[in-house]
């Protein structure tokens, strides 16, 4: 993998400011700025099928918006459990409370706050395990996605962790990356909004102007390693097939 690609090929498009520049903007019309999410996919299946140039134009803006509204579902479907562990806790707060006017019901109602409580702690270490695992996984559904193109192909568990599974070295590179690049932008932008706050008016509109445009760039980086994954896992895959 070429990791260095992936920060440089959006200079290496000519037309780099206007393909990002209007996915900057589009990322703030509501419903619309789905289309942003379906423009990562472009990049991954463009670097995938190695187009020469990995960024893709806006021509097929439907497309763009399906690819990002069938991935919206994908998540939401995803999320469910992490909903539920929320969700469930919550109903053992409410009913101490009702139950709090009752002066007959205060120990019952004591003893369900103890128990959610308690149920709350241990449903939050089970979110945490599960959002670090999505965030492991999600990569390779994208990858399983810009490759078949529908919403059922982001449920094909068996397909996600063979791609892993038999990967395993340029994931891992793919996923490192993608943290420390995101981690070190962050950084940065921190600092620079610190800095800009100081400007009255026109470091507000600068910072905000920065944030998004670091936004679609580092977007751009990982639509491109996990492009590269893609393609150096179907390489070795073909390899496997022909040996």
């Amino acid at each position: 993998m070429n990791i260095g690609k992936s920060f440089s090929f959006v200079f290496e498009d000519k037309q780099w400011v206007s393909k990002l520049g209007l996915g900057a903007l589009i990322t703030f019309i509501p419903i619309l700025n789905f289309a942003w999410t379906g423009y990562m996919v472009g990049i991954i299946r463009n670097v995938m099928n190695n187009a020469q140039e990995p960024l893709p134009t806006w021509d097929d803006f439907g497309k763009k918006l399906t690819d990002g509204l069938l991935l919206a579902v994908a998540s939401l479907v995803y999320s469910l459990p992490l909903i539920v562990v929320f969700c469930l806790p919550m109903s053992f707060m409410i009913v101490p409370a009702i139950l709090a006017g009752n002066a007959d019901m205060q120990g019952l109602a004591e003893a369900i706050a103890g128990l959610g409580s308690v149920l709350f702690i241990c449903l939050t270490c089970v979110f945490v395990i599960y959002a670090l695992a999505l965030s492991v996984v999600f990569p390779a559904i994208l990858v399983i996605f810009a490759r078949e193109g529908t919403l059922a192909s982001c449920f094909k568990f068996r397909d996600v962790f063979e791609l892993i599974s038999k990967n395993t070295t340029p994931f891992l590179t793919a996923w490192g990356v993608s943290i420390g690049a995101s981690f070190a932008v962050s950084f940065i932008v921190s600092a620079a909004q610190v800095i800009l706050n100081f400007i009255p008016c026109l470091g507000q509109i600068a910072a905000l102007i920065l944030t998004v445009g670091i936004v679609v760039y580092t977007t751009a980086i990982y639509g491109h390693l996990f492009g590269q994954f893609g393609n150096v896992a179907a390489g070795q895959n073909q390899a496997m097939t022909q040996s």
